[in-house]
């Protein structure tokens, strides 16, 4: 039986206590935004909302839900997300598995290159006169094409793919397999875990994307949420009242609803795959 020494427990016992102080201080705003999307207009002026709802009631989210814009902005966020997480991953996958070979002419320079790009980002002109160029504007590829590929997420793919067993690799290519072949039905299979944990990067990084869509979108009709949720948050009271069309008396509570539509699919999520996520973030962390 291992013997526990005061110091070790005292260290135990502020470990906990912090990272239980952490957590709640990440979690009571939440709570509290939550609780006040479920109440009434007077309880969340009249400051009696903490993390528990008062004088419950569903017509927030009835303004929010009831707006076409919140709508054609959320699918918007949708396709987003799906496609540009899809790009990215095929993107990575490609460089980071031929980057992951050791025989591979100019492969130190090629990942100096991608790491510069990761201390030294492009600023914020170039890469709109860049975008602008390729005539990307206005346009859902906008927000997919310049970040295809994510330095920190490519040398986690490397990592797991270096980890991968060179036998198996040798047996296919005896077999008459391709390097393609090998990756689609070999390789990437066994990179779930690895390729669970970077889409779920990269999904969320697209969910809330705000800046580029800021930066390249002027089409309201390809406003993706968080860009729509911003120019709710500043709109004033009486714009508020005359856009969702409602006479509630206080509109924090439609603003705190707008933050939830705009937080929950992307934590429900995350369940689906968290022993993924888990065991992919561990695997890419120790491989190497």
């Amino acid at each position: 039986m291992i013997r526990i020494t005061p110091s070790r427990r005292a260290f135990v016992v502020f470990n906990y206590t912090f990272l239980t102080l952490l957590s709640l201080a990440m979690l009571l705003p939440f709570l509290h935004i939550m609780a006040g999307s479920f109440s009434s207009g007077p309880a969340i002026t009249q400051g009696r909302v903490g993390i528990l709802p008062v004088e419950f009631t569903l017509g927030n989210f009835q303004a929010v839900l009831g707006d076409p814009k919140i709508w054609r902005s959320f699918w918007v966020t949708i396709m987003i997300t799906f496609v540009g997480t899809s790009v990215n991953l095929i993107a990575t996958a490609l460089m980071s598995y031929g980057l992951s070979k050791p025989d591979l002419k100019g492969r130190s320079f090629i990942i100096l290159l991608v790491l510069f790009t990761m201390i030294f980002p492009a600023p914020m002109i170039p890469g709109y006169l860049l975008v602008k160029e390729l005539g990307l504007l206005n346009s859902i590829w906008a927000l997919v094409v310049p970040g295809a590929i994510s330095a920190f997420n490519m040398i986690i793919m490397i990592s797991f793919f270096r980890g991968i067993p060179e036998g198996l690799v040798e047996s296919a290519r005896i077999d008459g397999a391709g390097e393609y072949y090998t990756l689609w039905r070999i390789v990437l299979p066994l990179s779930l875990p690895s390729l669970s944990t970077i889409g779920l990067f990269y999904a969320v990084a697209h969910w809330n994307s705000y800046m580029p869509a800021l930066m390249y979108i002027r089409n309201q009709d390809l406003f993706p949420l968080q860009v729509l949720l911003r120019r709710l948050l500043v709109d004033s009271d009486e714009q508020m009242l005359i856009r969702v069309n409602t006479a509630v008396q206080s509109v924090e509570g439609i603003k705190m609803a707008s933050i939830m539509v705009a937080t929950i699919p992307i934590l429900l999520v995350y369940p689906f795959i968290q022993r993924h996520f888990v065991k992919g973030a561990m695997l890419g962390s120790i491989k190497g």
